[in-house]
């Protein structure tokens, strides 16, 4: 089976005339509001709430809460524009079949995936804990993909949603910096998008993980994409708004 081909090269004829550009490194980041998605990745209570999946492992789940509140922003200016918006959640099948026994059994954390906790079987598709901190909940129309890997597109519908919609440009948000959000951002390289990633909103449990994480996106003129500040973003959406 040949691969999807990749996305249209940006910018086109057709889009140009509604170019905007964000102040980012390594250089400018070029892109239309009709060609750009923004993907929310795994802000799932049990990677952010106290006894959800996270802190198991012995994480401080306050380290992601910081990233609720300048995301709720990106999120509502989105919206106001008629941005794009795709929400992604890791987690598996009750019977966990499409859970490795690599990824089930690795580590030592008090409590497995699968195992119950206070707020549902940990990291399970329909569980409390597996959905989106109510800050952040997904509106009517917004698509929600369920993953049962790192990277978004590993075994999902994303890859034909993106083409579908002549999507070429990436705003990429969400948790955790060096995991979920890196393997997507390697992912969307492979297959040709431009993917800007919000270092205010996407958060690590470990400081330095996340200040190199985000240096090795924009690492040798952007080897996988480039990296700003929310403010950059909604100064270039010239969009005023507020959270919640």
């Amino acid at each position: 089976m040949f691969p999807t081909p990749f996305p249209t090269p940006f910018p086109t004829p057709e889009s140009s005339a509604d170019e905007i550009v964000v102040d980012a490194l390594p250089s400018p980041f070029p892109m239309t509001v009709a060609t750009t998605a923004l993907v929310v990745i795994d802000m799932q209570r049990d990677f952010l709430l106290p006894g959800g999946f996270g802190e198991t492992l012995g994480n401080d789940v306050g380290q992601l809460q910081k990233v609720v509140e300048p995301l709720a922003v990106v999120i509502a200016a989105a919206r106001a524009v008629g941005m794009t918006v795709i929400h992604t959640r890791e987690g598996h099948l009750p019977d966990l079949s499409d859970c490795p026994p690599a990824k089930l059994q690795r580590g030592k954390p008090s409590q497995r995936i699968g195992d119950p906790g206070p707020q549902g079987r940990i990291l399970i598709r329909g569980e409390y804990g597996h959905d989106i901190v109510d800050e952040l909940a997904p509106i009517p129309g917004e698509l929600v993909i369920d993953k049962p890997g790192k990277g978004a597109f590993y075994a999902t519908e994303l890859q034909d949603v993106l083409c579908a919609a002549g999507i070429t440009e990436l705003l990429v948000t969400g948790v955790t910096t060096e995991v979920c959000v890196h393997t997507t951002v390697r992912e969307a390289n492979d297959r040709g998008y431009n993917a800007l990633v919000l270092s205010d909103c996407v958060g690590s449990y470990f400081p330095e993980f996340q200040r190199v994480g985000l240096d090795m996106i924009a690492a040798q003129g952007g080897i996988f994409g480039w990296v700003a500040d929310s403010s950059a973003l909604l100064s270039a959406l010239s969009v005023p708004v507020l959270a919640g």
